[in-house]
């Protein structure tokens, strides 16, 4: 795939895996093309980043910490002028609209909304009151919304049993939960989710994942996943995209990344002979050659 330079980026080909199958045809729901991202005004974050979201489809979007993903989720979702930074080049268009304008209340309208890194739950309030706290721009009746919210205890069923608790005195599982719970409030069509795994217990993160994909399959919601965690994301993903340095080195589909030398080598630390280590920092050089 060419990049903004003229250089091309390793493309992989593979088969989607089942929980995040795209939908055939039409428009990418979600387009990124080109983009830089500049914060005050000097420091130059991501350089010519573009990747797509179909319909139906759960991309991952994988780098290092440091790397630009959680930037890049911000360019998504209009947050960037929070942390005084800025689009400074390329378009991004959700549902065939650009993005440029639009504050991140319209983009949650417009059924784009993102999950902050950490999760953010309000820890005042209770869970039932934060889930509530997603329906905030709807229209559509409290019927409707109470609904929802029952659709939501359904698919997270410790949420049910704590539903009158604090916020801020739950599980780090559960406020994950609590997030994406919320955000689902809003009836969107497409969820950036950032590092949804930091800071949970494996078995935790694997539960948290399954319903992801659960909501994929059943509500045919998208998700855009910025995760350190390379296996976990691309065992669930359709596609996957690497970032390195602010910018996309390789893309594919998901089980073709994870049969990826380079890609096991470098985030997996796998290699034909098992699992490798990194001491000998002449030999990762060389082998790193595939980011230059």
């Amino acid at each position: 795939m060419a990049q903004a330079d003229g250089s091309v980026r390793p493309a992989l080909t593979g088969t989607a895996d089942a929980g995040g199958l795209p939908l055939a045809g039409g428009p990418p729901l979600l387009s990124v093309s080109n983009i830089e991202v500049v914060y005050d005004r000097v420091v130059l974050v991501l350089r010519g980043v573009s990747l797509d979201v179909e319909q139906g489809g759960i991309v991952a979007l994988l780098g290092a910490n440091g790397a630009g993903k959680t930037t890049t989720l911000r360019a998504i979702s209009n947050l960037l002028e929070a942390e005084r930074g800025r689009v400074t080049k390329g378009r991004i268009e959700f549902r065939g609209e650009a993005v440029a304008g639009r504050s991140t209340a319209d983009l949650v309208r417009l059924g784009c909304i993102q999950v902050m890194e950490g999760r953010h739950c309000f820890g005042h309030l209770t869970i039932e009151e934060n889930l509530l706290t997603g329906a905030y721009t709807r229209r559509d009746g409290r019927a409707a919304i109470r609904g929802d919210l029952e659709r939501m205890y359904a698919c997270f069923p410790r949420l049910r049993a704590r539903r009158s608790s604090l916020a801020g005195y739950t599980s780090g599982g559960e406020q994950q939960m609590c997030a994406i719970g919320r955000a689902l409030m809003s009836r969107p069509q497409l969820i950036l989710l950032d590092e949804p795994s930091m800071g949970l217990a494996p078995q935790v993160m694997e539960e948290i994942f399954e319903i992801i994909r659960q909501l994929n399959r059943e509500q045919g919601v998208s998700f855009l996943l910025a995760e350190q965690n390379t296996a976990l994301a691309l065992r669930h993903a359709s596609h996957g995209y690497v970032l390195e340095n602010g910018r996309v080195v390789m893309d594919g589909a998901a089980d073709a990344l994870l049969a990826n030398d380079d890609v096991r080598q470098f985030y997996l630390g796998m290699g034909d002979g098992g699992r490798q280590s990194f001491r000998d920092l002449k030999s990762y050089k060389r082998r790193k050659r595939w980011l230059a």
